[in-house]
């Protein structure tokens, strides 16, 4: 199991790591169809000084490319490269689904709902296994980043357990625009690293198969203040000043469509809205037909559909149910 030892010595993957080195790791776990190894790059960067672990990973879903440009930032950046302590990059866990850009694993499986994985069983739960075996122990926190799923696109937030009072001072340590109090899943990486006492992150913000410049600095200023609260940044780097404060959003609900049609959005995902607020309009293709999408509510567009077609259910706005503020009240800004 990987380790630290009495030297500082960083066993990882069965290399051993010094302070003050850097390397990249191949993690190998399975090869294509075609015999090709499949390899996942694990970045690792060590300061001399001791100092807290962070694992920080992207790309468990191979079509967020969001979350894995924020990632790469850090790395190119080399806000990585630690004061004190070691960081951990993966930017591509689901290098399968990258190479497709599909969200699954090749067995159809999604990546986030297999943990903690087993030895035995499918190709996702089996790198699920590798994975929380070999290089989660040595993690002291967690920082995972993802986008939107399909065509909806997520406002910048930091999704915490309230549960974990030390996950919750991280995620208003980072300053997202909007912190959800989320539960964690069943069998996803985040419940897995809650039942190993490893405070977690999970940032959403935009959309899969797009990279949103606004959306990836947010995601590499919250993660540099996060390292800085750790005196892990380097004094070279200055994080940029912030208007806002986190904005907390304990419950939400879906604003589904009332019939199929083409949707025609007039609100941003992130915009304050008041009920009965038009948020969008829904039309058929021959232009006899309009229907005005309303808001039910008060509250923040935590996720918006860009989809350019729906069908009537289709959740289209996700809206915040506790934020009930007065009309002056902006939303927000995206840094």
């Amino acid at each position: 199991m990987s380790h630290l030892d009495e030297n500082n010595v960083l066993t990882l993957l069965g290399k051993d790591i010094l302070p003050g080195e850097s390397v990249t790791i191949n993690f190998n776990l399975a090869k294509l169809i075609s015999t090709s190894s499949v390899e996942i790059p694990v970045i690792v960067e060590r300061s001399k000084k001791p100092g807290p672990i962070v694992l920080i990973t992207s790309g468990i879903h191979g079509d967020e490319v969001n979350g894995i440009e924020i990632v790469r930032q850090i790395i190119a950046k080399k806000i990585n490269v630690p004061k004190i302590g070691t960081t951990i990059c993966i930017p591509v866990l689901n290098i399968f689904g990258f190479l497709a850009t599909e969200r699954y694993f090749p067995d159809g499986r999604d990546l986030n709902r297999v943990f903690p994985g087993t030895p035995r069983g499918s190709l996702a739960s089996r790198f699920a296994y590798q994975f929380v075996k070999k290089i989660l122990p040595i993690a002291d926190i967690c920082m995972d980043f993802h986008t939107g799923g399909a065509d909806r696109f997520n406002a910048p937030q930091i999704r915490v357990d309230p549960r974990d009072k030390i996950a919750m001072q991280y995620a208003t340590t980072f300053n997202a625009p909007f912190t959800l109090h989320s539960k964690t899943i069943s069998k996803s990486y985040r419940a897995t690293c809650m039942r190993l006492g490893k405070p977690i992150l999970l940032f959403e913000g935009g959309k899969s198969r797009m990279s949103d410049k606004a959306i990836a600095k947010t995601g590499v200023v919250g993660a540099m203040r996060v390292l800085e609260s750790l005196d892990m940044l380097k004094k070279d780097f200055k994080i940029p000043e912030q208007a806002h404060t986190t904005v907390p959003i304990k419950t939400t609900q879906w604003k589904r469509a009332s019939y199929s049609g083409l949707l025609h959005n007039k609100v941003n995902c992130g915009d304050f809205v008041t009920k009965g607020q038009i948020l969008a309009s829904i039309t058929d293709p021959y232009g006899k037909f309009r229907h005005v999408v309303k808001a039910s509510h008060e509250g923040y567009l935590i996720n918006v559909n860009e989809a350019a077609l729906v069908y009537q259910g289709d959740a289209i706005f996700n809206i915040s149910t506790d934020n009930a503020v007065s009309d002056e009240k902006a939303a927000p800004k995206e840094i």
